[in-house]
């Protein structure tokens, strides 16, 4: 359904590695943004398309991006479609456009992921708020500085600012702090980081590992 958001997942086949290479990571991470058009891949000669004064070209978006973080063997999106059945569109692109990517740079064949993708609905207010910490913590396994990590975490710190990264569904439950769980924290890196409960504990089924 249209509006709909949805946590995704992926890993590489085997449990392998998908990003070798900082060129690894930024193409994945580009491509967010290529990709993300109705009419096909966005052709720009784009400098820094995280730049806050990014010249973007115009387009009709597939999906909401809302926050992503990528890993060495697997990479968390979480998407809102904009239309019926555009989100199996965007990620099939995605996922097929990388892969042939890979396999050519790394001289290799066959599927470089698990299956297609995973993906559950999220319902409920609570679930997104830790499903977003979740996110922005998983690299945490395999840096010590979630900062520096491939994710949107720096734009939820108004460290850097994604033109084409929406995270205001999340940041405004930290305006109004409607929910419980946030209402002792006046900083949404706060709540990431010292949270002392387990969000894997409220998500259960959600978070697709």
């Amino acid at each position: 359904m249209v509006g709909d958001v949805a946590h995704i997942c992926n890993r590489g086949v085997d449990k392998r590695k998908i990003f070798n290479d900082k060129e690894d990571y930024r193409r994945f991470r580009d491509n967010l943004f290529l990709l993300n058009n109705v009419n096909g891949k966005i052709r720009t000669k784009y400098k820094n398309i995280f730049s806050i004064n990014a010249n973007l070209p115009d387009r009709n978006k597939l999906v909401e991006i809302f926050k992503w973080s990528l890993l060495p063997n697997h990479f968390h999106l979480l998407l809102q479609q904009k239309e019926n059945r555009v989100l199996e569109n965007f990620m099939r692109s995605l996922i097929t456009r990388y892969c042939i990517y890979f396999n050519k740079k790394y001289d290799r064949v066959g599927p470089l992921f698990q299956g297609i993708y995973k993906a559950v609905l999220i319902t409920e207010d609570s679930h997104l708020l830790h499903l977003s910490r979740y996110i922005h913590l998983n690299p945490s396994e395999f840096t010590k500085s979630l900062i520096n990590a491939y994710s949107s975490y720096p734009d939820y710190l108004k460290l850097r600012n994604t033109v084409w990264l929406n995270p205001n569904p999340v940041m405004k439950f930290f305006e109004n702090k409607v929910i419980p769980e946030i209402k002792k924290f006046n900083k949404y890196k706060d709540f990431v980081e010292k949270y002392r409960k387990d969000s894997t504990q409220t998500l259960r089924k959600l978070i697709l590992e």
